[in-house]
């Protein structure tokens, strides 16, 4: 194993130490031990003969199997190439998972218990075990064995529905982003520091589930259970700011804004700004409880006033009041942002075999340990000779 990256502190990575055998693929799985590499754990991804699928997700820059998802999903860990069907490649899985801290995979439960890769078994092989299942679906309902992709989860949690209740097409529409895989990731990176720390003191291991079908539901019902929270119901399903019509981007002179006059105070102050203070003396809209339900002509007002100057003008104003405020931008331009410009989010680094390339930096910061450069994406089986023919694990 290469040493640990040392904190300008002298500490070494937080995670240093703590061993990963990660055989998962797509997106749920390998983000949340992107995480986990990031704060230092070793993580050997093992893949299939044919490579995790997500590495072929778009067009690389020069290696097949080198896609812009495998690497913004991949850095900090290792790579080796195992057919667990081999009696061989079998027996080196067993070795690694012998040693290994976390085993997790995100394997259906009757294909990895052929495979002789369950959690009896590899308890068996490591009692300290710390297993954890990427699932699709909760073990304990009738939807245990299917499989799962983002889209089904998003259709199955109600999340395609949304969109529809905003502007009153009846067509149902999936958020364009692997919204459900990529929060499904966040808790099982939380389950697996949890976990982590049960066993430091307990010193014992466990079993962990992580169904996404949960996890998304879960996280999308936190606002939009709403009045369905209590029994008898005191309203309808869904946070009604959310699912409003007229809450969308405000357009300007030039392009469009997003302002968020959160409380009462702030909207006063918004319309001041606005030069229209006269709007609030509307009898639609004279108290905290009338703007709540007459949410949407508070939303239309403002529309109807902002187009008066450019983007940069209400900018300037809001920010100087203090006013939640920021410009529309295409997501093209992304890169271009003054902040994340200022901030090194994005940082150009050159790849062994794919040459330049961008990398987000980790959105979390931690004190004891200053941000080290990572490790870019592995190629496909890149680590199999020091991982298997020199047991370095």
């Amino acid at each position: 194993m290469s040493e640990p990256p040392i904190s300008q502190t002298g500490n070494p990575a937080m995670l240093e130490g703590v061993r990963v055998v990660d055989l998962t693929s797509i997106v749920f799985g390998p983000y949340c031990t992107q995480i986990l590499a990031d704060l230092g754990a070793d993580v050997v991804k093992v893949e299939p003969p044919q490579g995790d699928q997500f590495r072929y997700s778009g067009k690389p820059a020069k290696t097949r199997g080198m896609s812009a998802g495998h690497m913004a999903l991949n850095r900090n860990k290792r790579s080796i190439v195992l057919d667990l069907k081999i009696a061989g490649d079998l027996e080196t899985m067993r070795s690694l998972l012998s040693r290994a801290d976390v085993f997790i995979h995100n394997v259906r439960r009757e294909a990895i218990g052929r495979l002789g890769l369950d959690y009896d078994t590899v308890k068996a092989l490591n009692p300290g075990i710390i297993y954890v299942h990427c699932a699709g679906f909760g073990s304990d309902g009738p939807y245990a064995d299917l499989q799962a992709y983002d889209d089904v989860i998003q259709a199955a949690s109600g999340t395609a529905s949304l969109a529809s209740r905003v502007d009153g097409n009846l067509r149902p529409r999936y958020f364009p982003s692997l919204i459900a895989d990529k929060v499904a990731g966040l808790h099982a990176a939380y389950a697996v520091l949890a976990a982590y720390i049960h066993r430091l003191r307990t010193g014992n291991g466990q079993f962990v589930e992580v169904p996404m079908f949960e996890a998304f539901t879960h996280f999308m019902l936190k606002e939009h259970l709403a009045g369905q929270t209590f029994e008898p119901p005191t309203g309808p399903i869904c946070y009604a700011r959310q699912v409003e019509p007229e809450r969308q981007p405000f357009p300007t002179a030039d392009g469009y804004i997003s302002i968020v006059p959160y409380t009462d105070e702030a909207l006063a102050i918004v319309f001041e700004i606005l030069g229209a203070p006269e709007v609030l003396n509307d009898s639609r809209l004279m108290s905290s409880g009338l703007r709540g339900k007459n949410i949407g002509l508070l939303y239309q007002a403002i529309a109807a006033l902002t187009p008066r100057k450019s983007t940069a003008e209400w900018i300037e104003a809001f920010h100087a009041a203090s006013i939640p405020a920021m410009p529309v931008r295409d997501i093209a331009d992304i890169r271009n942002d003054p902040h994340l410009q200022a901030t090194g989010f994005f940082t150009l680094r050159d790849h062994p075999t794919e040459g330049a390339y961008y990398d987000m930096r980790s959105p979390v910061r931690f004190g004891a340990f200053p941000e080290t450069a990572p490790a870019p994406a592995p190629v496909l089986g890149e680590h199999n000779e020091a991982i298997i023919g020199q047991s370095d694990f």
